[in-house]
């Protein structure tokens, strides 16, 4: 098992790395609004912060290799399932024709007050260990 930084993504604002990788999987940690320049919550709606969450996704799923067609768990947390709609039209638009499976959930509140978190599960399509990219540094979690 090997953990990864992305350089580049929000930095963790806790005890936790970017991801995780073991075989072929991937297990990117939860991904809030943080404009990871600012390290601020970015966006004021729901689709505004929808669209940060899957950058920075992609931030850490690009550092090791990967993109969004390669995830196929997703976790959204929801902070109200009334704002399932909009988060709902560009997770899909993000997604195209990909539609790895998903559970959605409301909690009572997401880290810095944020309208939504997703965590990801992706995989390696050739079958092989998942591979640090260029960009991320891994270290054995053992």
């Amino acid at each position: 098992m090997k953990t990864h930084r992305i350089p580049g993504a929000p930095v963790a604002i806790g005890p936790y790395s970017h991801a995780v990788s073991t075989g072929s999987l991937v297990f990117c940690s939860g991904q809030t609004a943080v404009d990871p320049d600012t390290m601020e919550l970015a966006g004021a709606t729901i689709e505004e912060q929808t669209e940060r969450v899957l950058d920075n996704l992609e931030l850490v799923l690009g550092g090791l290799g990967l993109g969004l067609g390669d995830v196929v768990k997703t976790t959204v947390y929801l902070r109200s399932m009334e704002d399932f709609a909009g988060m709902n039209a560009v997770y899909a638009r993000r997604f195209r024709e990909h539609r790895p499976a998903r559970t959605t959930v409301a909690v009572r509140a997401n880290p810095l007050d944020a309208l939504v978190e997703i965590e990801c599960v992706a995989e390696r399509t050739n079958g092989g260990p998942a591979q640090e990219g260029a960009q991320a540094e891994a270290s054995d979690a053992r």
